[in-house]
């Protein structure tokens, strides 16, 4: 599962059980984004949990990061046997627009930013499972 963490929602996505490709799977208020994981965990098994780490063009943590860091936090807390990961996020949000143009939807749907965040967490995804494929 990955995460694409905003002050106000996530996107979140899931790959299938060979780690071929993600998809986005639905959009959350960031407040319920642990009940919504926990949730999931119990229904579905979750090898790891990516949270995309918002960092600037000098690879430093960005502002935002002092938001996602006690989200985090209650991640782990409330799943302590599911590992929790950060992965560049960079870019994802611009690469989500172009998917979107690219995908031929009209612009009231691009101007979706549930569906943007959606697209952004499986961006994360697959570009943390190309790189544990590539290691």
């Amino acid at each position: 599962m990955a995460i694409d963490f905003g002050r106000k929602r996530c996107g979140i996505a899931v790959t299938d059980p060979l780690r071929i490709v993600a998809n986005g799977l639905d959009t959350v208020a960031t407040a319920s984004l642990v009940d919504f994981v926990r949730d999931y965990a119990s229904r579905e098994p979750l090898d790891a949990i990516i949270m995309g780490e918002p960092r600037d063009m000098r690879d430093r943590p960005s502002e935002s990061q002092r938001f996602m860091r006690p989200a985090l936090a209650r991640l782990r807390k409330a799943l302590p046997d599911i590992p929790v990961e950060l992965y560049d996020e960079r870019f994802t949000s611009v690469l989500a627009h172009r998917a979107m143009l690219d995908g031929g939807l009209n612009r009231t749907d691009r101007r979706d930013k549930a569906l943007v965040d959606k697209i952004s967490a499986a961006i994360i995804l697959n570009d943390y499972l190309e790189s544990i494929r590539n290691r």
